[in-house]
């Protein structure tokens, strides 16, 4: 089978375009950013009592101060941030993204401004953020902070979309007749965010989602984020901002999220019209079973090979991952998703130099698998154990192509495209890398 690769070896990736107002620590943080490649999300909060995702309250049409009541019996005995934070460090993850308040409302940390957190309305009374923030900072793992800009417990909240309970004859009901306030959630919003930015150590970036909330809105809604974004930078200036809003980053925002797909792509039908920033890091979130949040019955765990090769693509596309695992109610990770810790872990320990720090080859997915960069070496991921043959239009001389895992030389001759790597009988490994080094 041959296989023909179109690739730029002049391709150089420019990590961020440093314009004026974007101080020295920012422009680092996204720099440091786009080499992680592999990060955890943590859906985790009172809907996780329910088993049923982090969506139960309004799918399940249940009324926002009986749903909240799942909060006095909130006490996950078995969370123990040092576990969760060595199975990450274990397995090769450089960051992880913790749902501290989600549409619910709950905030998962000790906050002065509302009562519906984990300190004042659960027997729990221990801050997991700050348990896991020390965690983080001890094992050398960054902090990320997922912050919803919805809210469907407050009623200064303005009601939004989802604020409603959709009946089966599509008809709608209000959750409740307050209209909101925006100034007053916004100060809100300011304040606790103030908290997590002064209370929590260096944190790594601030994840928004629900801006979509208010996306149909007649009048065009005003989040301020051009606000928000400058307080946040003030606090901490290496912190970086990305929302979830599927669409191109804007002004004041660090990196591009991807909701279910890869950059440039729309299977899961959330990007839409999303066009992929040039001058900003990229993300794709995708969960590692079905849902975000803990679902009792979703079993549906994407294997070891599936993982990593999320990494792999995602690499290809000059963008991180990040992973979800959505944590049971008593406080640990699921079995599936340990054992899928595991076995990436095992992979990124010895093939990790060719992910990490590497940038796209400027090239689209070819049909034997992914090519990424890194300084003077092209790796090939050849997922596709059939091909046998690729052709790779060369412009720069070729010291070497060999195999990554024992370094054999892989005989390879020049045509007038530029050279044709002739492969070996390929293993059914879950990646079989090659290197092509350049002079």
């Amino acid at each position: 089978m041959t296989t023909i690769l179109m690739v730029a070896l002049c391709f150089n990736v420019s990590v961020a375009t440093a314009a004026p107002e974007i101080s020295k620590e920012n422009v680092a943080a996204r720099k440091n950013f786009a080499e992680e490649k592999f990060g955890i999300f943590l859906h985790w909060g009172i809907y996780s009592m329910y088993a049923q995702g982090e969506w139960y309250q309004q799918k399940g049409k249940l009324d926002r101060d009986e749903y909240g009541k799942a909060s006095r019996g909130f006490y996950p005995s078995r969370f123990d941030a040092e576990e969760w934070v060595k199975a990450f460090k274990d397995a090769g993850v450089k960051y992880i993204t913790f749902t501290s308040r989600h549409h619910d409302g709950f905030s998962m940390f000790d906050t002065k401004y509302s009562d519906f957190d984990i300190m004042d309305a659960t027997p729990f009374k221990r801050d997991i953020l700050k348990e896991l923030a020390d965690a983080c900072h001890k094992y050398g793992i960054k902090l990320h902070i997922y912050y919803s800009l919805m809210d469907w417990k407050r009623t200064d909240y303005p009601i939004g979309r989802t604020n409603f309970i959709w009946e089966d004859n599509a008809e709608k009901t209000p959750v409740r007749t307050q209209k909101g306030n925006y100034d007053s959630y916004f100060s809100f919003m300011k304040n606790q965010l103030t908290e997590i930015l002064t209370n929590y150590g260096e944190i790594g970036a601030i994840w928004f989602d629900g801006e979509w909330d208010h996306s149909k809105d007649v009048t065009p809604f005003d989040w301020r984020f051009d606000e928000l974004y400058a307080h946040i930078h003030k606090l901490q200036p290496g912190c970086l901002v990305g929302n979830n809003h599927h669409h191109h980053a804007i002004d004041g925002e660090d990196f591009q999220i991807f909701e279910r797909d890869l950059p440039g792509e729309n299977k899961a039908g959330l990007s839409k019209g999303q066009k992929v920033s040039e001058n900003v890091p990229l993300e794709m979130c995708q969960t590692m079973n079905g849902m975000w949040g803990y679902k009792i019955a979703d079993r549906d765990y994407k294997s070891v090979k599936d993982c990593v090769g999320l990494i792999i693509e995602a690499a290809g596309k000059n963008a991180n991952l990040l992973l979800n695992i959505g944590p049971q109610p008593d406080g640990e990770l699921p079995a599936a998703a340990l054992q899928r810790l595991k076995g990436i872990g095992k992979w990124l320990a010895q093939y990790g130099e060719t992910i990490y720090g590497t940038t796209a080859s400027g090239m689209p997915k070819a049909d034997w698998g992914i090519s990424v960069r890194k300084d003077k070496r092209i790796y090939l991921h050849v997922l596709d154990t059939s091909t046998q043959e690729i052709d790779l239009p060369v412009t720069q001389k070729i010291k070497a192509v060999y195999s990554f895992e024992n370094h054999s030389n892989i005989s390879f001759k020049k045509n007038k495209e530029g050279i044709s790597i002739q492969l070996p009988p390929l293993g059914n490994s879950t990646d079989n890398i090659f290197v092509v080094e350049l002079k």
